[in-house]
């Protein structure tokens, strides 16, 4: 069936220091110079104040941090390199945050990303690219257990929890031509979650 869209894929580790320019490279070779970057890779895992140590925040800032920014870096250059008179660009962030005693580096490292959303838009308005942030709290993306469900559901107005099509409309419209005039923002998707 067609649909209209080329699309392509390839594995990265963004721990690795060179994978936001490989990543970048097999975009521009295979489909051309992105003008849209969505960031949703992460990594998670527990961390409390017992178990937090320089090792676990390390690991959550290399992918969550240094990896996601020189990504976004690199798709900023690339950006301007194809249109140095400025274009329509989006860099968007899946973020997080909460009082979760039990997911410091986590939360640390997606707050992190929150913090840079609006100096990087100012930095990157003149090319045309806007940056926001979209904080869509728990999305039941097959991590979401019975336990967690039970938990979670009472602090859901709606009286259900956050499915990921709930965020990729949100994210659709920061993508499109229609949010032009949206940028620096943390926008919280979430259904009202009490849970913050």
């Amino acid at each position: 069936m067609q649909r209209g869209v080329r699309a392509s894929h390839m594995e990265a580790d963004l721990e690795n220091d060179l994978t936001p320019g490989r990543i970048i490279g097999a975009v521009r070779e295979s489909l051309g110079t992105p003008h849209i970057l969505i960031n949703n890779a992460t990594y998670c895992a527990p961390s409390s104040f017992r178990t937090l140590d320089t090792d676990i925040l390390d690991k959550r800032y290399n992918v969550n941090n240094r990896g996601t920014l020189m990504l976004s870096m690199e798709f900023a250059k690339a950006f301007e390199q194809e249109y140095p008179d400025g274009g329509e660009g989006r860099i968007i962030y899946l973020v997080s945050g909460g009082p979760d005693p039990d997911n410091l580096a986590y939360i640390a490292t997606k707050g992190a990303l929150k913090a840079i959303t609006a100096p990087l838009a100012t930095g990157l308005a003149p090319l045309g690219i806007t940056v926001n942030s979209v904080d869509p709290g728990p999305t039941d993306s097959g991590w979401i257990d019975e336990a967690l469900a039970e938990a979670f559901l009472p602090m859901f107005p709606q009286g259900r929890i956050g499915l990921p099509e709930d965020a990729a409309k949100l994210i659709r419209f920061l993508a499109s031509a229609e949010s032009q005039w949206v940028t620096g923002q943390v926008i919280e998707s979430n259904g009202g979650f009490l849970g913050k």
